[in-house]
């Protein structure tokens, strides 16, 4: 091999600085992912996952949608014009394997079908146009035909139907875990937080685009961390801190559940309330692109 050889192999194989630097930037940003992953995953909690069966649940069991259970001796929930409301999930409580929620029962969410389901823009919490109900040890005489019996006719209500769930449908569990979405109200003080205290050095940095922690928190769920179109309507003030329920729109192939333009619906309630099964105070919210 003469000298003008050696020259042209040592041109080819060394590397242009451009090339260099680009796996250095590669390198960096791959590091930055996984320190972002591993913070975020500091912020995960159990939850349960819930998924749309197309079986026929009957009076007692998990649904969305369709016919709840009513005592004997019960009315179907009204508001204070009198007018019923309708149900949007019942939970057989059995199926729920999360901390402090109860494991026994029958669970309830029923909300007015209006333009706004039911919706208090004044007073998210006020059980007037939505109710949450707990039934520990439900009455296993009653029948789904007692239950219709009491519903009342509005076929002849010439307004539009405005619920947000079409049809009735069964619910699958499954446990899993949550970590801090976008929009909830602490994550960015959460998120801040353990940075600066694993990462000072690289703080800055890693802070500096808040949006690459991103978790939109969608979906079915009973705990972990909410999902919301526009904003949590809850502050740094409030005491409602578990995420009770959460119903997604579910469009598929044909829309199962759709909350005004693909919004999401939520129920917030405190831990403490929650653990004494005492479901009187609940924020109910949805809200929508």
């Amino acid at each position: 091999m003469g000298l003008l050889d050696l020259f042209k192999r040592k041109d080819k194989d060394r590397v242009p600085k451009e090339v260099e630097a680009s796996k250095k930037t590669d390198s960096d940003a791959n590091m930055v992912k996984e320190i972002r992953e591993e913070i975020l995953q500091k912020t995960a909690i159990p939850c349960m996952k819930l998924e749309l069966t197309d079986t026929k649940p009957s009076l007692f069991d998990s649904k969305v949608g369709g016919i709840g259970y009513v005592p004997h001796d019960a009315k179907i929930p009204e508001d204070s014009k009198g007018v019923q409301l309708q149900l949007l999930a019942q939970i057989d409580c059995a199926e729920i394997t999360l901390e402090d929620f109860p494991h026994q029962g029958l669970l309830q969410f029923w909300i007015l079908n209006d333009d706004v389901s039911g919706l208090n823009f004044d007073d998210n919490t006020l059980q007037d146009t939505f109710r949450v109900l707990y039934f520990k040890e439900p009455d296993r005489t009653v029948t789904e035909k007692e239950v219709c019996e009491k519903v009342q006719d509005s076929s002849s209500d010439e307004e539009e139907d405005y619920f947000p769930v079409r049809g009735c449908y069964g619910l699958a569990f499954s446990e899993d875990v949550d970590t801090i979405s976008y929009s909830d109200y602490r994550f960015e003080s959460c998120i801040r937080k353990l940075v600066q205290q694993d990462y000072p050095e690289e703080a800055e940095n890693l802070l500096e685009n808040m949006d690459d922690f991103f978790d939109g928190g969608s979906g079915h769920k009973i705990g972990g961390y909410p999902g919301f179109a526009q904003w949590d309507p809850r502050s740094s003030e409030d005491t409602h801190d578990v995420l009770l329920f959460q119903l997604d729109s579910d469009m598929g192939t044909d829309w199962k559940i759709l909350w005004g333009d693909c919004g999401i619906g939520n129920f917030f309630i405190n831990r403490e309330n929650l653990k004494n099964c005492d479901f009187s105070d609940v924020i109910y919210n949805w809200d929508c692109c």
